[in-house]
């Protein structure tokens, strides 16, 4: 996708890469603040909680969403004994990443609209920019949402379980990333589309809206 624009159309592929750093950066972002509100420093203390790109890029994460369009940021580091409650403190930690990149895709949709109100030309780079950064929002929150390690979704699961699934937990934190890791190499690199099967309604429903 980004190797593609990048030879092709570079400011294009620019405009891309500008909204992928920004929806992984507030992504992240969100953890830390929010972990920092419940109590805990450890995503501060590490450097975490800042807007500056470059401390919330996971090489591999950021790779995957260039090439294919789905990926994730560097895991924000959290010690839930710092919390009041960390059950419920660390599934709020949780939803904080997705419920970012819902909130960040709004207000992208709301430039759009306004900008198309105001008359700026729809083929203009700052059209696709936004366009870019609605629709790596939406696969950010989504993608993030499935409910295997490292992902948001399994910590939002995990909060939810009651303590006599504690060794159900334990097994997927040690297989989830593996199975994670074989989704994508699916994904990625055979005729079968998971993940565009599962997101894919969703991400036309929201093009057709701007």
């Amino acid at each position: 996708m980004f190797l593609d624009q990048l030879f092709t159309h570079p400011a294009v592929a620019m405009a891309f890469a500008a909204a992928i750093l920004l929806a992984l950066t507030v992504h992240e972002f969100a953890h830390a603040l929010v972990a920092s509100w419940f109590g805990d420093d450890t995503a501060e203390r590490e450097g975490r909680l800042t807007l500056n790109p470059l401390p919330h890029l996971d090489p591999f994460g950021t790779l995957m969403l260039l090439l294919v369009g789905f990926g994730w940021g560097k895991p924000v580091p959290i010690d839930p004994r710092n919390f009041k409650n960390p059950k419920r403190d660390s599934a709020w930690v949780a939803i904080a990443g997705p419920l970012s990149n819902l909130l960040f895709g709004l207000f992208a949709v709301m430039l759009y609209r306004i900008l198309g109100a105001g008359g700026v030309a729809g083929d203009s780079l700052v059209y696709g920019f936004l366009f870019y950064l609605v629709n790596i929002n939406a696969v950010l929150m989504l993608f993030n949402l499935i409910p295997l390690p490292p992902l948001d979704g399994s910590k939002i699961l995990f909060a939810c379980l009651p303590e006599k699934y504690r060794e159900w937990e334990w097994q997927l934190e040690r297989t989830g990333p593996m199975i994670l890791l074989f989704l994508v190499i699916i994904d990625s690199f055979t005729p079968i589309s998971i993940f565009g099967t599962l997101f894919g309604g969703i991400l036309n429903t929201i093009n057709r809206l701007l």
